[in-house]
């Protein structure tokens, strides 16, 4: 865990989270890094860096779309007792979390793909038939999930989801994670990346509807170098599909305990992460707070 002087009130799976106030919260991102709903035995160095430069990054270029919870990821605005955590931490609003995945795809792969090809479905929406693995869905879809505290999340229909959150947010969450996955796309578009798909969370503070945790990182997406996408294939990718892909090929069956990452693994891991930040931004890693 960090060492700081400031209240711990939550870890999550990649996030330990400080109270500063009564409203606010300084959000420390690690290096630890999950798949399948798992946390790895060993840290990508240097990972979170990328998260909290890349979250702020998207926080900037979206805020005329929707509020997001950040104040500043200038050590200087933190607390004197936050401790050395410079380039991995941003103090934001505290907000109620809304209990739901907003996920949007762009394209088919993934758990899209798997139920695609046993259903011809996408979180139960018919799709047109005959699509391939990879390849760009007509439109982009919202396929929310379940936000659990344990377990895995489940896929969701529209119908399950606005059950669960109500018909107006569902539709408000819908249409915002459509609009911020849009922007995106076409952003990392300028860049050489396609995002196929990405995760948003989003909470409430005041009666509105803010964007918070991270934003279209490595860890809540999927990035495909344009030059190297081809349709029919698992793209090469600027995210931790790596990492899912070097797990299943051990034959783990994707329940704790998850086995140990190889040092060639790890290395890879990382050069990818400061790919993507540098790819999509257009900055210079070691520009992002310095090295700590």
């Amino acid at each position: 865990m960090t060492r700081t002087a400031l209240k711990h009130v939550y870890s999550g799976k990649v996030r330990e989270l400080y109270e500063v106030g009564h409203d606010r919260l300084l959000i420390v991102a690690s290096d630890r890094v999950s798949v399948f709903d798992v946390v790895l035995p060993d840290e990508i160095p240097d990972k979170g860096r990328v998260l909290t430069g890349l979250s702020q990054f998207w926080f900037d270029k979206t805020s005329d779309i929707v509020k997001n919870h950040m104040i500043s990821c200038d050590p200087t605005d933190f607390p004197e007792t936050a401790g050395d955590v410079a380039g991995r931490a941003m103090l934001v609003r505290t907000t109620q979390p809304v209990r739901l995945e907003c996920v949007v795809r762009g394209y088919m792969f993934g758990h899209a793909w798997t139920e695609y090809r046993e259903r011809g479905t996408v979180n139960g929406i018919a799709v047109p038939a005959g699509l391939r693995e990879a390849e760009r869905l007509p439109e982009p879809l919202f396929t929310p999930t379940t936000k659990a505290e344990a377990d895995h999340d489940e896929a969701l229909t529209p119908d399950d989801a606005r059950a669960l959150v109500g018909a107006d947010l569902y539709e408000q969450l819908r249409d915002l994670a459509l609009r911020i996955y849009e922007r995106g796309a076409l952003h990392a578009a300028s860049r050489g990346v396609i995002l196929a798909d990405t995760k948003f969370e989003f909470g409430q503070r005041d009666g509105e509807v803010f964007l918070i945790d991270e934003c279209m990182t490595p860890d809540s997406s999927r990035y495909w170098p344009a030059d190297k996408y081809q349709v029919g294939t698992s793209p090469p990718s600027l995210d931790k599909q790596y990492v899912r892909d070097w797990m299943d090929a051990t034959g783990w069956n994707r329940e704790p305990p998850a086995p140990h990452l190889s040092p060639d693994a790890i290395e890879s891991t990382r050069a990818s992460y400061i790919d993507a930040y540098e790819t999509i931004s257009g900055l210079g890693f070691d520009d992002w707070y310095g090295p700590e």
